[in-house]
This record gives C-alpha cells, structure tokens and sequence, in this order.
C-alpha cells in the first residue's frame, strides 16, 4: 500500500492532466475569428480605393502636415459627433432677438414668451413657450386667428402673421413626410401635410398645414465669439385658432418645446447644434430666459423623467410628498407635468385637499373671498401687515427637495393696494398634477432630454455659468391694474402634438466576450511529459 503523500501527489497529477485535456479540446471547439487592421491613410487603404496619389483626393503621406491635420480633422469630427464630447457644434444656442423671456400678465394668457425671427426676409413674432407641448406654430394665412393689434399695450412692436408665399426660404411639408402624423389620411403622400393641435385649456386648438422655413439663432460658446446661426424647423402654419388661442394666450404664435421629434429642441438637436437639452428660467421679476444646449450647473438638484406607456412624451416627475411648514404629509404623491405651458400649479383632489388643509391651519390671517379669482384659499392682508406664508417644499423622486418660492398670487384693490392674497393651487380633478411655472419663479430649470431627467438651480436669470455667458436685459414689468390671469387653465396643460414622437431609454447591453483558453499541440505535449516524469519519480 502506497504512502498517503504519494497517492495525493498522484490524484494532483490526473486533475492537472484531466484540466489539461478539457482545456486542449475547448480550444479546439473554440472559433478564432482575426483580421488585420488597416490605417485609413495606409498604402494598403489607399491600393483598395484606387485614389491616385496625384488626383483629387490625394492620399496624404505618412508623417507629413496632412496627414497629421486630416486626423485632426477626423477626431474633431467624432467628437462633435459624440455624446462622449460636447454633444453639439454650440454650447448654448438662443433666438436671435435675445435670450430673455417675459410674463406679460392679463394682456396675453400668464404665460412665458420670447421674439423669434422667422423666414426670409425674417419676420419677428411673439410666441409663447410650452413645455407641454411639441409643435412651433404661428398666425397664417387666417381663417380665424386671434387680433395681431388693438389689446397689447405691454408691447414695444407690433404682432406679425405669418406668410410662407413671401418667404423665399419656405417649403410645404407633404404627407409622406415622417413627421407628417395625419399623413396616413392624406388623399395623397403629395398633399401637403395638415396638422390639428388640441390642448387640454377648453376647446383650445390650433389647426392648418405643415411648413419647413428658416428659423435665426445666436450662438455663444466658451471659447468663441457670439455668432448666427440659421436652422431649418418644421412650423405650423396656423389658419384657425379656437379658445384660449382665439381670445388671446398666443395670438402670435406658439413654441412647443416637448420631447417629439418635430419640435424645435429635438430637431436642434438631431442636426447636431445643441446637447439635447435646453433650459428656461423664471424670474420672480416676470422676466427670464431660453437657452437651447443648456445642462445646467454641476451643483444642481435632478429627478429623472417618468415614461407614459413605455415612451417618454412629455416630462412627468415624480412627486413623493409635500411639506407644509415643517411638517410632511402622508398620502400626497402623485406623477406630475412640469409645464411651462400652465400658468398655475394644479393638484390631485385628494393631494390638494390635504395641503391646502394644512396651509390653512398655519395662516394667521382670516380668510377672504375675491370675485373672479379661480382660488379658494383667500387671506387678506395689507402692504403694512402681511402675515407669515408657511414655506412649501415638494418632495420629488430620490429625495430630492424643490422649495416654491412663492406659492401665492396677490390681490390688489381699486386704489392699486395690496388687498390680499390667495395659495395660488387647484384641483385637476385627475390623478396627475401640474406643476405651472408660477411655482418655477426663481428657478434655472433644465429639461435633460439626453440624460432623461430634469434639474432646477436657484437663479435671479441675471447670472449664467461662466461658459455660457448671454447677455440678459429682463423687460421693465408694470403691475397690471388687476393681476387676475383672464384665461385660466381647466385642467393639466399637457397639449398633444399632431406629431408626437416618443423617446424610449437607450438600453444598451455592455457583455463581455467569453474567453477561450487554447493550448497548442506542442503544450499540451510538454504537460504529457512533465506528468510521466513526476509520476516515475514518485
């Protein structure tokens, strides 16, 4: 009988010659797939191509000036091209009337809006800005359109309508177009394409047909001066407006700034202008700014962005709960819009009775009711005795915290006095909510569309990052006579676009490649020996 140690070394030997084997085999099994990597500018490249050295297209010679500039010139391209560098040819791009953005109160809807030029010879217009939806509309060729003078006495220059025939830079967008949704009902792929907008502001809709024209950009980058830029844009020529946009919330127009492809951040972006982001801010002074490219600053709060069915269509957020004063209420989540397109903040019913409930038992202050405002929480005060607001937090998705700066709306009296003021909140009568741009006052909010997520920094919109320097000139805001919003939203502002385009997440599966471990016949020999060697020595 053999000594315990000997039988051990032996058992170690057979495992080894066994691994062996299994390994021999599998590399045997195993595929080996190779190819020889050929440089673009090798002699190799060039005898595939049939690029003669001296005709058009010349082959630049290895380690001269061109050669080292064309790969210059090809990684510079990669990068403009890729996520992994600046996402866009600009940092920022902004309309090429400015930057700023102005709420302009009870002559237009209590909305945000900015000039844009449009055509060729461009043409000014003043269009509101939506979030909610995706279309850029202006007044055109009316049917039934909204009064362009006579009512907007904010305004240093008068409304304009739109007219492709004097544009030389227009083209009709026909309905076999992609992005021309109503094409399938087209008599004709060569009709031009129609479009129907309906917003969710009662019977408010805004109809006509497709164009593609010219829309003028400024650009401003960190390491170069502020130049133009022209890009083309798919716009509705609007012949017939009804409600809200009849009687007078976007009488010059409308900029739907959504996540489908036909809106203008998303075809910025697909050019290769911008990142695909863009940011809005809102002064608690009525004024602010647009700037498409923006991501924001590196200390800013983020949430990320909910689908609807599987798609991301508009931007919906999370809301896990909110906090009156110190306190946080239970049962008051619920999936919201941020829509720059909703003048006000509206609320579940169930969410809207338990915060407005809780506002209420921390005023000091008797309640009030104002005719024509749409509020029920009423208080009234005065410009010598304002009481205490208790602070209002919303408390959105990854414990992310969102202070309103301002939750309420004033009422003045006939004299032009503080008379009182009302919790600017209503109901949706849905199970989604909106959070409106008057609870974005004093806030930079960037609308991540490539990250999918939206992020909010404190701003006076006065003050950019140091990269993206614009020069900003917020408009002089009289206080209108009676501050009471004359068109109020029904319900949530989310507008359907007549082209929307969901973007579904990137899901990009990073596996790593199996390994095969070949042993050569020779190897595989050389263990056979060392094996018998060991085992004759025991």
């Amino acid at each position: 009988m053999e000594p315990a140690a000997t039988a051990a070394s032996r058992s170690r030997i057979l495992v080894y010659l066994l691994l062996g084997l299994c390994l021999h085999f599998r590399g045997s099994w195993a595929k080996t797939f190779s190819s020889r990597l050929i440089h673009r500018f090798s002699d190799e490249a060039r005898a595939a191509s049939g690029v003669s050295l001296q005709g058009v297209g010349d082959w630049p010679r290895r380690g001269s000036m061109e050669y080292y500039g064309a790969l210059v010139r090809n990684d510079v391209h990669r990068l403009r091209s890729s996520k992994l560098g600046q996402g866009g040819r600009y940092d920022v791009l902004f309309p090429s009337e400015g930057s700023e953005t102005a709420a302009l109160g009870n002559d237009f809807g209590w909305l945000h809006y900015t000039w844009i030029d449009i055509g060729t010879p461009n043409v000014s217009f003043l269009v509101a800005l939506d979030a909610g939806s995706d279309l850029l509309w202006l007044p055109c060729d009316c049917l039934q359109c909204a009064p362009l003078s006579g009512r907007y006495n904010s305004l240093d220059k008068d409304l304009s309508m739109y007219n492709p025939a004097e544009s030389s830079s227009s083209k009709n967008l026909y309905c076999s177009h992609e992005l021309c949704s109503l094409g399938p009902n087209c008599e004709s792929p060569k009709q031009t394409c129609p479009y129907r907008v309906s917003y969710y502001s009662e019977n408010t809709t805004s109809s006509g047909i497709l164009i593609e024209d010219t829309l003028y950009l400024t650009s401003s980058n960190s390491h170069a001066s502020k130049s133009s830029v022209q890009a083309s844009v798919i716009l509705g020529c609007g012949r017939k407006q009804s409600g809200g946009c009849l009687e007078g919330i976007a009488p010059d127009g409308l900029m739907g700034l959504g996540f489908g492809n036909i809106s203008v951040p998303s075809v910025l972006a697909k050019v290769g202008l911008i990142r695909n982001s863009f940011s809005m801010c809102f002064g608690e002074d009525n004024s602010g700014t647009i700037l498409f490219g923006d991501d924001g600053t590196a200390n800013q709060q983020s949430t990320p962005f909910l689908t609807y069915d599987g798609r991301y269509l508009t931007y919906i957020v999370e809301v896990e709960r909110f906090c009156i004063g110190t306190t946080c209420l239970g049962q008051t989540g619920f999936e919201a819009l941020v829509d720059s397109g909703s003048s006000f903040t509206f609320l579940p019913d169930g969410v809207y009775k338990r915060v407005t409930a809780e506002f209420d038992k921390r005023m000091n202050a008797s309640r009030s009711v104002y005719d024509g405002y749409p509020w029920e929480y009423c208080y009234k005060a005065s410009s010598l005795e304002m009481p205490d607001i208790p602070k209002v937090t919303i408390m959105l998705s990854m414990n992310k915290t969102f202070v309103v700066n301002n939750p309420i709306f004033n009422y003045y009296g006939k004299e032009g006095d503080l008379a009182g003021f009302c919790l600017a909140l209503q109901t949706s009568g849905e199970n989604v909510g909106t959070i409106g741009h008057n609870f974005m006052m004093g806030y930079r909010m960037v609308f991540d569309r490539e990250n999918l997520k939206l992020g909010w920094s404190r701003s006076n919109c006065n003050e950019l990052d140091n990269s993206t320097r614009v020069p900003v000139t917020p408009p002089a805001q009289d206080r209108p006579e009676n501050p009471l919003p004359t068109e109020q939203q029904n319900s949530p502002g989310k507008a359907v676009s007549p082209a929307v385009a969901g973007r579904a997440p990137h899901n990009h599966s990073f596996a790593p490649p199996r390994l095969a471990v070949c042993l050569s016949p020779w190897m595989y020999l050389l263990l056979l020996l060392l094996a018998f060697s060991v085992i004759s020595a025991g």
